[in-house]
Formats: C-alpha cells, sequence, structure tokens
C-alpha cells in the first residue's frame, strides 16, 4: 500500500485522511484541504520528529506497551524513512495534512502493523509540542555558535585598533573621543546579553511534552521521564494541558531574536553611516557591496542595509504569534499551527543576518586617520576640561561646567578648538587656569584619562578584549 493510497474516497469524491477518517464519511473540501494542511512548511520538523518517535517507539517497549519486535521494526523503519528525506526520496502528501502523519503512513506502508503501533499513548498535540521545542533548541544551539564566532570578530578587531581615535557620539553629535576598538567591544557587549537571553531561553523550554497526549495524559503505564532523558530534556512537563497549548518557549525566541535582530540593526546603521562620503570612516569590499545600475561610481553597503531592515521580518513574528496566542482557551487548539512559519523565516532571517554581520567586521577597513581628525572635533574634549578644572582648582562641577561652557562659545565664536585659545583668553574666565591645562585638550589625552572600569582607555580595551577572546576559546596573541 503507497502513502497516496493511505487516503480515502469520501461519497463527495474528496480524499479523506485514513489516519483520522474513520469518524468521517467524506472528505474535506478543497478550501479545507488547503487551509488544514501544514506539509508544505512543518516538514521541516522532520528530524525531530523521527528523534521523539524513535523515543517513545523505545518506551513503548521498555514498559511492554509494544513487543520489542515490533519496535525493532519501527526503528528499521523510521532510519529507512530519515534516509529517504534526506537524499530527497521522499514524496510529502498535502492529504496527509503534516509531518507527522506523512511519516506515519510511509512507515506502515514500510512495515506494516508495527508501524500503527506508534502513536499508541501519544497524540499530535504533545508530538507537536516536542518536535517544535527540539526544532527551537536546536536552532537556539546554531544561533548562539554564530552570535559567538560575531563577537570573536569584533573581539579581535577590537583588539586591533584599541589605540585608535574616534568620535563617541550622543544625539549623533561629536560628545567625547573614544577608541574605535571600544566601539566596537560595545556590540560585544550587547550580544553577550543575546546569547544569554536565548540560554535562558533554552533552559525554560527544556521539558518535554511527550507523553501528556492529547490534552488529559495516557492510560497507558507510560514513563515519560525515559523519554524526556532520551531526548535531551531535564524533566516531563508537569501539566498535560498546559505541555500541549504551550508556545511561550517560542514567543520567549522570538523576544530574544527581536532584540538581537536590533542589535544587528543598530551595527549595521552604524556601518551605513561610517561607509558615507561625509564620514569615509570605513570601507567594505566589494564581497559587502553593490553598485548602481545608472551612477557608476557609487559603493552601496547593501548588506548592511539589509541587515538593519530584517529585524522588521523578526519582530514582526513575534507580534504575529502574540496575537496567534491571545485569548486561546486551554488546551490545544488549531490556531497554533500558525505558529512554526514565522518561527521559522524569523531563524533563517536572524541566521542570514550574524553571518552577514560577521562577514562586514571581518571585512570593513577603518580609515583611523580620518577618524582620528574628526575625534577632536566638535569641542570634544570640553569634558576634559570641566574635569581639569574640579580636580586641579577644586571648583564645584557645575560651576566648572559654566566656565567651560563660556570658553567653548568663544572657541565658537573665534572659529578655533579649546585648545587654540591662549591662556589669557581662559585665565579671563577663570583665573586660576594654568598651562597645565593644555595637556589634557587633546585626543589622545582625553582617551587615555578614562581608565575607569568600562572606560575607552586603550589599556582598558586591550584587556576586555583578550578577556573576551580567552571566554571564546580563541588566544588573543
Amino acid at each position: 500500500m503507497s502513502v497516496n493510497e493511505e487516503q480515502q474516497t469520501g461519497k463527495d469524491g474528496a480524499l479523506a485522511n485514513a489516519q483520522w477518517g474513520g469518524r468521517f464519511a467524506g472528505g474535506p473540501s478543497a478550501i479545507m484541504q488547503d487551509i488544514n494542511a501544514s506539509i508544505g512548511f512543518d516538514q521541516a520538523l522532520w528530524r525531530q520528529d523521527i528523534a521523539g518517535s524513535l523515543a517513545h517507539a523505545a518506551m513503548l517497549a521498555r514498559t511492554g506497551i509494544i513487543s520489542e519486535a515490533d519496535e525493532a521494526e519501527i526503528r528499521r523503519g523510521l532510519t529507512e524513512i530519515g534516509a529517504e528525506i534526506a537524499a530527497g526520496r521522499f514524496t510529502f502528501s498535502t492529504a496527509l495534512e503534516d509531518i507527522h502523519m506523512n511519516i506515519e503512513a510511509r512507515l506502515s506502508e514500510r512495515i506494516g502493523e508495527a508501524g500503527k503501533r506508534l502513536h499508541t499513548a501519544r497524540s499530535r498535540n504533545d508530538q507537536v509540542a516536542t518536535d517544535f521545542r527540539l526544532w527551537v533548541r536546536d536552532a537556539i544551539d546554531g544561533l548562539d555558535a554564530q552570535a559567538a564566532s560575531l563577537m570573536r570578530a569584533l573581539s579581535r578587531r577590537a583588539l586591533e585598533h584599541a589605540d585608535a581615535p574616534m568620535p563617541g557620539f550622543t544625539h549623533l553629535q561629536t560628545a567625547q573621543p573614544v577608541t574605535f576598538g571600544h566601539h566596537l567591544m560595545a556590540y560585544v557587549e550587547m550580544l553577550a546579553r543575546d546569547r544569554g537571553r536565548l540560554a535562558d531561553t533554552r533552559r525554560r523550554l527544556n521539558e518535554c511534552p511527550l507523553g501528556s497526549a492529547a490534552l488529559a495524559g495516557t492510560s497507558f503505564p507510560i514513563d515519560r521521564r525515559m523519554t524526556a532523558a532520551a531526548l535531551g530534556f531535564d524533566r516531563p512537563t508537569a501539566n498535560s494541558l498546559d505541555a500541549v497549548s504551550d508556545r511561550d518557549f517560542a514567543l520567549e525566541y522570538l523576544s530574544a531574536l527581536s532584540i538581537l535582530a536590533m542589535h544587528l540593526s543598530r551595527l549595521s546603521e552604524e556601518i551605513v553611516i561610517w561607509c558615507s562620503a561625509p564620514f569615509s570612516f570605513v570601507r567594505l569590499s566589494d564581497a559587502f557591496t553593490t553598485g548602481s545600475s545608472i551612477m557608476p561610481q557609487k559603493r552601496n553597503p547593501d548588506a548592511a542595509e539589509l541587515v538593519r531592515a530584517k529585524i522588521g521580518r523578526i519582530s514582526g513574528a513575534l507580534v504575529g504569534l502574540l496575537t496567534v496566542m491571545k485569548g486561546l482557551p486551554l488546551a490545544y487548539a488549531k490556531d497554533t499551527q500558525e505558529d512554526k512559519e514565522p518561527v521559522f523565516a524569523a531563524t533563517d532571517a536572524a541566521a542570514l543576518s550574524l553571518a552577514a554581520c560577521d562577514g562586514m567586521v571581518r571585512d570593513l577597513v577603518p580609515h583611523t586617520e580620518r577618524m582620528r581628525t574628526y575625534a577632536g572635533s566638535g569641542f570634544s574634549t570640553a569634558t576634559d576640561l570641566a574635569d581639569w578644572l574640579v580636580r586641579v582648582l577644586k571648583l564645584p562641577f557645575r560651576t566648572a561646567h559654566h566656565v567651560t561652557g563660556r570658553l567653548v562659545g568663544l572657541a565658537e565664536k573665534r572659529g578655533v578648538d579649546l585648545a587654540d585659545l591662549t591662556l589669557e583668553e581662559m585665565q579671563a574666565e577663570e583665573a586660576g587656569i594654568t598651562a597645565e591645562i593644555f595637556s589634557v585638550l587633546t585626543v589622545e589625552s582625553s582617551i587615555a584619562s578614562r581608565t575607569s572600569e568600562g572606560g575607552t582607555a586603550p589599556a582598558n580595551v586591550r584587556a576586555q578584549a583578550a578577556r573576551w577572546l580567552a571566554a571564546l576559546g580563541e588566544p588573543a596573541a
């Protein structure tokens, strides 16, 4: 009997699914079949579905619910089906709705009656909840490895440019000098939090729904702890109603991805700005830029722009699934079939964004002299002047702030930098100022003075970059 023969024809000539067709004399309408089927996207769960079924069959045999001979046949059949799918030889049937029924029907086709025993003491409700958790867990592991690679790339570039001055901005206005290395290390900290959120999500989702059955558990003497352990879960879920209807793990995962995508979008936005002609702080090679169909001189940072846009798709997936889950009564409802496509799409977008950012960070060439020039613009050492007045002359900071503000106004009126004012002009605003003031008004002295923990002093940056590289398994030297 073929998979297609596993379908029955009802009185209206439509195909009914033999997996649940005993209750139904007729088949679904074409519209019902289209809206109901999920095999077009949930076939991505095939590895997890086979793994869950193997663990379930082993438990059924261990507890005496099925024979060891049947379990051996099920194991053989599922292994062969896995090889078929991996090789692209498996024919997926829309009439069989989803990945679970497609595999189960093919199993019965291959091994006969033993295959029909596999679904004992489980439901598609706990089956899909288990498969989906396994898939998200695998996705988290993959994205975590990508995020760690990007952190290594950022830390390596930061170590290379721990001494390279650049303007630090607030409101995208020059604020104080920092180093390019310090700026890059800020994203390492963001990614570390992203990895922490993904790890937290993984820890919370790592409970096994299998054995919850449709919603109430099962009367068979199953061993849920055995299947949980076999699948790498920490424990079984505690409540069968919650287990089959919970999608918190998917929502939390999408939330973590949304924050990650936001961080990558911020990095990409800065790369776009830095590549623009008015800034020209960095250059990307042909590997991560494109040209214009009409303007031959253009080098567009399209990779960065596209990463910047992915946040819309990823955060949209979160909002979409929140809306699906809102107001659903316990326990399972077909609405939750809408959970997988946004999660799959968001995962693909996040993985591609991480890969693109990793490539761009390794590829970009900083124009350090240009950054150094602009690091001193906009009176960026004004705070250093105010700090000197507090530290040396013991002025209250607010008083020092006002004195410095007046000196900035004078320099701006004259069209010069603070360091170009004469000592007499400074003393006219504050008599106690000495020639020592000029030693704190250079970009290098400003950066070197920021030695507080987490500050931009080059020694700090080198230490932080080396610490992260060591933590990420890459020697700094």
